[in-house]
This record gives C-alpha cells, sequence and structure tokens, in this order.
C-alpha cells in the first residue's frame, strides 16, 4: 500500500501560481502511475491530471490543460503539480491519487481506477 502526503496549497490571487506537491511512501513508487483530482463545496470530484509511472505520458483535464503541468521525481517519491494562471474556479480540495501501473506509459484519467489516496490539500483563488 502506497501512503500519500499532499502539500503546497494556500490562498492566491487569480493569475497567480502554487505549486503542490505529493509524497509517497510504502511502496514502490517508480512503477506507480499517479494522478490529481480536484473537489469543489457542492460539486462532484473531478479528474485534473494524470502521470505514467515512467514520467513521459501525462494527461489534463480541459480546464487546466495549458495552465497546469504535471511532473515527477521518482528518486524523491514525490510528484509535483505547477499550477499557473490560476482562476478562482480553480478553488478546491486536491487530491493525490496513485496505482500500480501495468505499463511505463499508462495513466488513467477516471477515479475508480486508483486504490489509493491522500487527504486532501486546499487551494483557495481569490478574484
Amino acid at each position: 500500500q502506497v501512503q500519500l502526503v499532499e502539500s503546497g496549497g494556500g490562498l492566491v490571487q487569480a493569475g497567480g501560481s502554487l505549486r503542490l506537491s505529493c509524497a509517497a511512501s510504502g511502496r514502490t513508487f517508480a512503477k506507480i502511475a499517479m494522478g490529481w483530482f480536484r473537489q469543489a463545496p457542492g460539486k462532484e470530484r473531478e479528474f485534473v491530471a494524470a502521470i505514467s509511472w515512467g514520467g513521459g505520458s501525462t494527461a489534463y483535464a480541459d480546464s487546466v490543460d495549458g495552465r497546469f503541468t504535471l511532473s515527477r521525481d521518482n528518486a524523491k517519491n514525490t510528484v509535483y503539480l505547477q499550477m499557473n494562471s490560476l482562476k478562482p474556479e480553480d478553488t478546491a480540495n486536491y487530491y493525490c491519487a496513485a496505482v500500480a501501473a501495468s505499463g511505463r506509459g499508462t495513466y488513467y484519467t477516471y477515479e475508480a481506477a486508483y486504490d489509493c489516496w491522500g487527504q486532501g490539500t486546499q487551494v483557495t483563488v481569490s478574484s
């Protein structure tokens, strides 16, 4: 089982940037596909970004594509979500997720694929 701890959330003005981190422990991180999801008050949790365990394949929700960048450092067992040009509608609790991946380039964009979740970190973007 992988344990995940998110950090880096906070309050930022619209147009600003934040970098979220998700540190993993407890299992071989190098073969774990990772994803980020977010949930705003009163809304369903939604996909944000995903990355394969090889790091060479990524996917983004249309709403964040071009503004967010997901990367990973397998030596540090950490994934990073760089969020630029933040908008008030990005306000949500952001969750990191992990699952053992079948292939180096495999990633998943849906919640049900993941079997391990972090506790979340709050991101608030003021207008």
